[in-house]
């Protein structure tokens, strides 16, 4: 019986989990976050001291793996990823901060969903 329960129990987890691929509806890149992982304040330019703040949204029911890629000349410079699960309208927030200041400079921003590249933003120091 508690095999067949923890059996049960296993299989309900699963279920709960979406099979669908997440549906991206947009990606925001700023300067700061509302309390719903939203860009506050929306940017594309920034100070070497400020943080880039990058917002995926999505919607609906999906699963995945989200990586935001900053780079610099073409070398990389800072990655995070994030395995999402969502059944409903959601936004996830990435963050980079240097650790002293930014190099001034042109830098991408790669929004890869499950390997492949969805979005390139293109943002500055200055």
């Amino acid at each position: 019986m508690r095999i067949a329960c923890a059996l049960l129990l296993a299989l309900s987890a699963v279920a709960c989990e979406p099979s669908e691929p997440l549906n991206i509806v947009t990606v925001q890149t700023g300067k700061s976050l509302n309390t719903d992982h939203n860009v506050a304040l929306h940017a594309g330019s920034f100070r070497r001291k400020d943080t880039m703040y990058v917002s995926v949204l999505t919607e609906g029911r999906g699963a995945g793996k989200v990586t935001v890629k900053w780079s610099l000349g073409g070398r990389v410079l800072h990655q995070v990823t994030k395995k999402l699960s969502y059944n409903a309208q959601a936004a996830t927030d990435f963050r980079f901060q240097a650790a002293d200041e930014f190099p001034l400079g042109d830098y991408t921003i790669d929004v890869i969903v499950d390997g492949q590249t969805i979005e390139t933003r293109r943002v500055k120091v200055e």
